[in-house]
Formats: C-alpha cells, structure tokens, sequence
C-alpha cells in the first residue's frame, strides 16, 4: 500500500510540474506579476498532495524582507513556498541540480556565487534589488540542513544582506530590510506526535541520496508541520549583524522547541465551555438520581 501511494504521488507530481514549467517560464519571460505568486500556489498543491498538513502561527511580513529560516531538508522549500509568496537564496551548485535546479530558476531563486569578491558584490545588488521590488526571500543562515530534531547556530556572514541599505528615512538615516525569523518544525505522522526516530525521514542531510529519500518520504504518509512567523527584527534593532544573527537563531530555536514539545498542540476550550460541560454532567446525575 505505502508503495502504491509513493508511486501515485510521484506521478501526478512530474505529470503536474512538467505541465506547468511552460506556464511558469513564459511568466517569467513576460515579466508578469503572476511569475511571483505562481509558485506559492504551484508549492500549495504540492502540499496537499503529498500529504504535508501546516499549522501557521502568526503572519508573514511584506514588503521587501528577509525571511531566516532553520533547514531541515527539501521539504523545508515547498513548505515555506506555500506559506507565502517567496523566492529563495542558495548556494550556485543548486542551479545544476537537474530538474530541481531549473525548478528553482524558475522560483527566481538568487544563487550565491562563493570565492570571488566581484561576483559576490553582484549578487549582494541584486539582493538588493529584489527587496527593494517587495519580493521576500528566505535565507537558511545554519548553512546545512539537520535531522529535524535541533537548530544549528546561525551564520552571521549569510546575514550580510541585512545590512544592505535600501535607502533613507526622514533623518538621513540608513533602512536596512526587516528579517522575519521563522521556525519550521516536523510534529507529527498519521496524525500521531512524530518522534525523534521518525523525523529523520523527512529531513535531508549529510550524504543522502536526494530520490531515494524522495521516494521513502512519499511512502511514510501525512504529516504534521508547525511553521511559526516571529516579529521581524532589523539590524540596527539588534545592534549589529552577529547580534541580529544571534536573535534569529534564539527565535527559531524556541519556536521548534515549542512545537517539538507539543505547546502548540490544540488549546484547552475556553472557560465558559468548561462550566457549560460540567453543568451537563450535574444534569445527568440529577436525572439518574430522580431514575432510580
């Protein structure tokens, strides 16, 4: 059964992408609006299909913001692409990834070009320019993926681009872009909490074949996704690049214990609900009291 739904899902995956890559790229060709919000919808029904349940907590910024994400895996992009309209920041060797490297090409993902000032001083720019236009981007500042059951410290050199200045306000004074912390956190399968042994499944890392893995993750079943928008930070609020570096991290790490942890589970009813129950229990006694 768990192979026959793997197989279901793969095929109505690449029969569904394959099909709409056209629609994607002549978006991008035309230069149309529709070429930002088409992935978010595209990474919906990749969701859905797959079975990814996500419970999102609090809400996502706008206009021309850096999201900070911890990174489990590949399941991380569709995740966060169906929470909000979003592109992505990546290491260049993504981009000759077949079939998924030209995916993130077509998701107006910025890859970053490692070794060479020049390069790097471009890639910075059009950062620049992408936030300046209003599109969110989503940097994973541990610089590797995780088993999903911890956060590594952030890199505050991946966080250079906080401090791009996108002009000045009333004081001559420099704005830099707002970073969104966000905490993704992998709780549960069928419907059960998902413990430390299974959440390796889902995640990607160290020397994972990428389609193995794909094809194991199909063949597990639903699971449970908790995703959590804290309040966007700026680096003159942190004080400082490491600083600011160092209040994400502490935000996504709180944010994936609690989820881990269970605190956001449902919340107990509210008190009024708790007295209407128990003055149907008093009823009930009454009534078998009059009975007998």
């Amino acid at each position: 059964m768990a192979t026959l739904r793997a197989a279901g899902i793969l095929t109505i995956f690449v029969a569904v992408t394959v099909l709409l890559i056209p629609v994607q790229w002549l978006a991008l060709r035309l230069h149309s609006g529709w070429a930002r919000n088409f992935p978010h919808v595209y990474h919906r029904f990749v969701c859905r299909l797959i079975g990814v349940r996500i419970t999102v907590l609090g809400k996502p910024a706008t206009g021309g913001v850096l999201m900070t994400a911890n990174h489990t895996g590949w399941l991380d992009v569709p995740i966060l692409s169906a929470v909000a309209p979003v592109s992505f920041v990546a290491k260049q060797e993504v981009g000759t990834w077949r079939f998924f490297g030209t995916l993130a090409r077509l998701q107006r993902t910025i890859f970053i070009r490692r070794g060479e000032r020049t390069k790097a001083l471009e890639d910075r720019d059009n950062i620049r320019r992408r936030l300046l236009a209003g599109d969110t981007l989503v940097i994973f500042p541990e610089g590797t993926s995780t088993d999903g059951n911890r956060v590594l410290s952030f890199k505050s050199a991946l966080l250079s681009a906080a401090e791009l200045p996108l002009g000045q306000d009333e004081r001559q004074r420099e704005i830099h872009p707002p970073v969104q912390p966000v905490s993704v956190a992998y709780v549960g399968l069928h419907g059960l909490p998902m413990g430390r042994e299974n959440r390796p499944f889902f995640a990607w890392y160290g020397d994972m074949e990428l389609v193995p893995h794909l094809w194991e993750a199909f063949e597990m079943g639903p699971i449970d996704v908790v995703v959590e928008l804290h309040k966007p930070l700026t680096v003159d609020e942190a004080g400082g690049r490491k600083q600011l570096a160092a209040a994400a991290e502490a935000a996504v790490r709180g944010g994936v214990v609690r989820a881990l942890s269970g605190a956001h589970a449902d919340p107990p009813p509210p008190p009024h609900q708790d007295e209407e129950l128990l003055e149907a229990l008093q009823d009930d006694e009454t009534d078998t009291e009059e009975a007998a």
